[in-house]
């Protein structure tokens, strides 16, 4: 197994769940269940990968609540997913989940989705969680699908960190997309910290900056630093961070604004080092 698979592994099953991606009997060959789907997948994974794309074998299992046509849905879709954002020398299993994940959704008729996704939520959640979440879902209908650009995960001693990064015109549209993130996104939502900074600028020559620590003291603010630093406006970042059990120290800060960085380098907003990081998890 290649470092890349291998921190692509670690990074895919810290961030959906164990289980998501696991070996199989045979050599160089997973499966996936990707989260939310009834269905898994086999996948192969070359030697020489990512310098060559994973082979998507076939559905390894329906799944015991699949239906009849989700299975075959569901590996035509991921198939589209992973031709989409493959990219020579890059790994792209996360990313291939993610573009699923928006692949399914705006396949799925909207009341099927009402039906399906509003008993998951409250089955699991207190009587105030619920409300909080009905609330959060109510107003994050009326927002469209803010347009995040997202960093590779980046790994520290099983903490696993990813941002996102979109423009913006407002701090009005800033908190709006926020709040559409973590209305949308349960993973995001239970993550242990979501860090944000923003800087905008309005009419006559007036500007807005604000950043949230999210519980990780002084987060917020080095992250806004780094965009001073980088000259950034009209732009957000979120970063994530799922605790993986052992303290970083001040080495959570550098990762925290590396992460980022890595997503304002994909936005095409800041060029990419000289010296560039080799696969997912590299820190």
């Amino acid at each position: 197994m290649s470092e890349e698979l291998r921190d692509e592994l670690e990074a895919i099953n810290s961030i959906y769940g164990g289980g998501c991606l696991v070996p199989s009997s045979d050599e160089n060959i997973y499966v996936l269940k990707p989260p939310g789907e009834s269905s898994s997948l086999r996948i192969e994974f070359p030697p020489t990968y990512p310098a060559v794309p994973p082979v998507v074998l076939g559905t390894n299992s329906t799944g015991e609540h699949g239906k009849r046509g989700d299975a075959a849905r569901e590996f035509s879709l991921f198939c589209e997913a992973l031709s989409t954002v493959y990219q020579p020398g890059a790994v792209c299993l996360f990313d291939a989940i993610e573009e699923l994940a928006r692949l399914v959704e705006s396949d799925t008729p909207e009341e099927h989705r009402d039906q399906n996704d509003t008993p998951e939520d409250e089955s699991h959640s207190s009587p105030a969680t619920k409300d909080a979440a009905h609330a959060h879902d109510t107003h994050a209908s009326d927002i469209p699908e803010p347009p995040w650009v997202i960093s590779d995960p980046f790994i520290e001693q099983k903490s696993v960190f990813v941002a996102r990064c979109a423009h913006v015109s407002s701090t009005e549209e800033a908190e709006a997309f926020v709040q559409h993130l973590l209305a949308s996104d349960k993973k995001v939502r239970t993550a242990t910290h979501n860090i944000t900074a923003w800087r905008i600028k309005g009419p006559n020559n007036t500007t807005f900056q604000d950043c949230d620590d999210d519980g990780e003291t002084a987060a917020g603010g080095r992250l806004l630093h780094l965009m001073q630093l980088m000259e950034l406006w009209d732009v957000m970042v979120i970063v994530t961070r799922w605790y993986g059990g052992h303290k970083l120290g001040p080495r959570r800060f550098a990762l925290i604004n590396q992460t980022a960085r890595d997503a304002f380098v994909k936005a095409g907003l800041v060029s990419e080092n000289p010296k560039k990081k080799s696969g997912t998890g590299k820190s």
